[in-house]
């Protein structure tokens, strides 16, 4: 009786050591797939595709269920990479959600116009503009994706989006368009 108990117990404990370790081994963090598409996506957090991030509209095409052109700030290049990625056809960038812009842009706020009112630090989704109740607010220009979504709250409409000069890491050489003759 005490030896079958013992090949039991033991039995037991190695097979829970061997799950312990297939299931570090074998981890899976998510869908490869989901992970590949969120890549190719701006990362602007902007809800302009009708999901509040990148990620959830990364899942909501992975699992069939948006289309790979509702993104206007990776605008035709992305839903390209998209179609690539997925072996879809491309299509045209859809125009309810916006339209696409080659420039990109970055929140300014005029800090003397500036009331503090923190209506534009709960609009940021990246958490771009610093700033407390009642003392001006100022916007870290690495962590500003452009989304625009801190201009509508603003109500002395202190925030301006500015085109942002292309650095010397920036840069980026368009070949010229032929004409059609």
């Amino acid at each position: 009786m005490l030896t079958a108990i013992l090949a039991f117990g033991g039995l037991a404990a190695a097979f829970g050591i061997a799950l312990g370790v297939a299931s570090v081994r074998y981890k899976v963090e998510g869908d490869p797939l989901v992970d590949q598409i969120d890549a190719i996506l701006p990362q602007t957090q902007c809800g302009q595709c009708s999901y509040p991030g990148c990620r959830p509209y990364a899942e909501a095409i992975a699992n069939d269920e948006a289309e790979i052109n509702q993104c206007p700030p990776g605008g035709e290049d992305g839903v390209i990479a998209l179609a690539e990625l997925l072996g879809r056809e491309p299509l045209p960038l859809n125009p309810d959600n916006g339209v696409a812009d080659d420039e990109k842009y970055q929140a300014v706020i005029d800090e003397d116009r500036c009331i503090g009112c923190t209506l534009c630090i709960q609009a940021c989704p990246v958490d771009a503009i610093v700033g407390a109740n009642k003392l001006m607010h100022t916007v870290i220009e690495k962590e500003c994706t452009g989304c625009e979504l801190c201009v509508p709250p603003c109500p002395v409409d202190c925030i301006d989006m500015v085109a942002i000069k292309p650095t010397i890491t920036t840069w980026k050489w368009t070949p010229p368009q032929q004409d059609a003759a």
